[in-house]
C-alpha cells in the first residue's frame, strides 16, 4: 500500500463494525486511512450474503431496522434506493402446528385450544403474584413474564436447540437483550388489537435488493475508493504491542505468506478469545484465563433449490420440534425475488445450531442435503423429489454464548483491553455481545469518533437503550459522555 500523509487506523474484520469504522473515519476526518483486513473471502462477517449458482442467500435473515439515527443515516447513504420494503411474515412450527408470529388470537387459540389457553393465563397469573425474586437466569426471566406453563411450550425447547444448553444456564441479560419489552398481556393485547411497538415484532422491514451482503459490498468499494483500503482473503495472528500501546498486527494469507502492518490506532472486531491469545507479550495470566471461559455457539445453512416457486409464504420459521434437528428456515424469495436467478425456483436456507467439531458440523455435505431435504419434507413444505440442489456453508463462533461465566470473565478483559492507548474492540464477537447489526456498527461509529477526539463507551452500546423512545442522538459534533452499565 501506497504511503501517504495520513495516520493509520488499522481495522481488523471486515463485517459490519469492521466496515462501518472504516466509513466512518472517511467520513468524518482527512487525517486518518483506514486499512481494514477480512480474513474471508466475501465482506460482511456474519451479514454477508453467499452466492451459489446465482443464487444469493444470508447466513441467517438480517433484517434492516433501527431506532438509531445515525445508522439509519448511514444506510441510506450507502445504499440509495436499493432497499425494498418487505412485509414481515414468521410463523413458529411447535407440536405438529403451525402458530402465526407475531401471534394472532384465532390461530393460536384454535392451534393449542381453549382449555390449554386457560391454563397458560392461569400460570401467567400465578407468576405474576408470585414472580422469581432475582432473575438471573434466561428461565426465571421469562417466567416471570410470560408463566412457566408458556415458557414451557414456547421458550424452553427452542432455546435449548439454539445454545445447546439448558435456559436456567444461560443469563437473564440475553433475554433482556433479545426479546425486548414484550410480555404476555402486551403480546396477547398485540394479538387482538393487530397494534404493536415491540421492535422484536415488526410486522415490515428494509432489505437491501441483493442481500445483507450488498451493504457491505458498497461499504467496501466506497473504502477503496476514497482513500481507505479493504483487504480480503487475510488473517490477523498477532497484535504486537510495547506496554500499554499497540504498534502493529501481523496478518497471514491463505497461501501462508506473513506480513506485518504497522499503524496509529487500531480496531478490532474479531473474537475476543482469539484476540486475547494473539496478544505478544500476552496478556496478564488472569486475562487470558478470562478470554478461555468465553464459549460460542456456531451454526450452518443448507440452503435447498427446489424446482418448484414458493412452497411456502413466511420469510422466515421457526422449528421448536425437538423431532427435527433444524430450528428454523429462511425462505429468501420471501426477503427479495432478486436472491433468485430462475422465479420458477425456491432457495430454502436450513439452519442448523451446532458445535464446531460435533455431529452436525463434522457431517458430510452429502449427508446434510439429506437430511434438509428429509426434514424439510417433514414438516410438510415441500416434497424431497423437489430439491435439485444445494450450497452448505459452516459459520464458527456465529453467537456469543451467555453463560454463568461470561459477564465476570468479559469485565475483567474489558478492563485490561481499556488500559490500552490505541486500541478498541467493537461488534458482536469484538464486545461479546449478541447484537443486532445495527447496534454493532453504533459500536464501531463510536470507536472512529473516539479515535477523533471524543469519549464513548463501546462496551455499553445498549440494546434496551437504543430501543426505547427516549433514546436521544446527540448534536452533530458533541461528545457523548461515557453511559453506566
Amino acid at each position: 500500500m501506497a504511503t501517504d500523509s495520513r495516520r493509520d487506523v488499522v481495522i481488523i474484520g471486515g463485517g459490519p463494525a469492521g466496515l462501518t469504522a472504516g466509513y466512518e473515519l472517511l467520513k468524518r476526518s482527512d487525517e486518518y486511512r483506514p486499512l481494514v483486513f477480512e480474513a474471508g473471502d466475501i465482506v460482511g462477517g456474519i451479514a454477508r450474503t453467499e452466492s451459489y449458482k446465482g443464487y444469493r442467500f444470508d447466513i441467517g435473515g438480517h433484517r434492516f431496522f433501527t431506532k438509531v439515527g445515525e445508522v439509519e443515516e448511514m444506510w441510506r447513504e450507502v445504499l440509495k434506493d436499493e432497499f425494498i420494503t418487505v412485509p414481515r411474515q414468521s410463523r413458529i412450527y411447535y407440536r405438529g402446528r403451525y402458530f402465526d408470529y407475531p401471534l394472532r388470537i384465532f390461530n393460536a387459540l384454535s392451534n393449542i385450544g381453549v382449555y390449554e389457553s386457560g391454563r397458560i393465563l392461569l400460570s401467567y397469573l400465578k407468576w405474576r403474584v408470585k414472580p422469581h425474586k432475582v432473575e438471573d437466569s434466561f428461565e426465571e426471566w421469562v417466567q416471570n413474564r410470560f408463566g412457566g406453563r408458556l415458557y414451557m411450550h414456547f421458550f424452553r425447547s427452542y432455546t435449548e436447540k439454539v445454545w445447546g444448553i439448558p435456559p436456567k444456564q444461560i443469563r437473564a441479560d440475553w433475554a433482556a437483550q433479545r426479546i425486548k419489552n414484550l410480555s404476555l398481556l402486551k403480546a396477547v393485547w398485540n394479538a387482538i388489537s393487530g397494534s404493536n411497538d415491540t421492535a422484536s415484532l415488526i410486522e415490515e422491514f428494509q432489505y437491501p435488493r441483493l442481500g445483507p451482503g450488498q451493504m457491505w459490498e458498497v461499504t467496501s468499494d466506497h473504502i477503496d475508493e476514497n482513500g481507505g483500503a479493504v483487504e480480503k482473503g487475510i488473517r490477523a495472528t498477532r497484535v504486537l504491542r510495547e506496554d500499554d500501546r499497540v504498534t502493529s498486527v501481523e496478518f497471514q494469507s491463505k497461501d501462508g505468506e506473513a506480513r506485518t502492518v504497522q499503524g496509529d490506532q487500531f480496531i478490532n472486531s474479531m473474537a475476543l478469545k482469539d484476540l486475547i491469545e494473539a496478544f505478544d507479550p500476552p496478556p496478564p495470566q488472569h486475562v487470558r484465563d478470562a478470554a478461555a471461559k468465553l464459549k460460542y455457539r456456531d451454526f450452518l445453512i443448507v440452503t435447498l433449490v427446489l424446482n418448484s416457486a414458493d412452497p411456502f409464504p413466511d420469510n422466515w420459521i421457526y422449528v421448536h420440534s425437538p423431532a427435527v434437528k433444524v430450528g428454523r428456515i429462511q425462505n429468501f424469495r420471501a426477503w427479495s425475488p432478486d436472491m433468485l436467478p430462475d422465479p420458477d425456483t425456491a432457495s430454502i436456507g436450513m439452519e442448523y445450531f451446532c458445535q464446531e467439531g460435533d455431529g452436525l458440523w463434522t457431517m458430510s455435505d452429502e449427508d446434510l442435503r439429506a437430511l434438509a431435504t428429509k426434514e424439510l419434507a417433514q414438516l410438510g413444505l415441500a416434497k424431497e423429489e423437489q430439491v435439485v440442489d444445494a450450497a452448505i456453508i459452516r459459520q464458527p463462533k456465529a453467537y456469543p454464548v451467555y453463560d454463568g461465566e461470561y459477564k465476570d470473565a468479559l469485565d475483567t478483559i474489558a478492563e485490561w483491553i481499556d488500559g490500552l492507548e490505541n486500541f478498541q474492540t467493537v461488534g458482536r464477537n469484538g464486545l461479546h455481545r449478541y447484537n443486532n447489526q445495527d447496534h454493532s456498527m453504533l459500536s464501531a461509529m463510536f470507536a472512529a469518533r473516539n479515535i477523533l477526539g471524543e469519549k464513548n463507551d463501546v462496551w455499553n452500546v445498549n440494546v434496551e437503550r437504543s430501543y426505547h423512545e427516549e433514546f436521544e442522538l446527540p448534536e452533530k459534533g458533541k461528545a457523548r459522555e461515557k453511559v453506566p452499565a
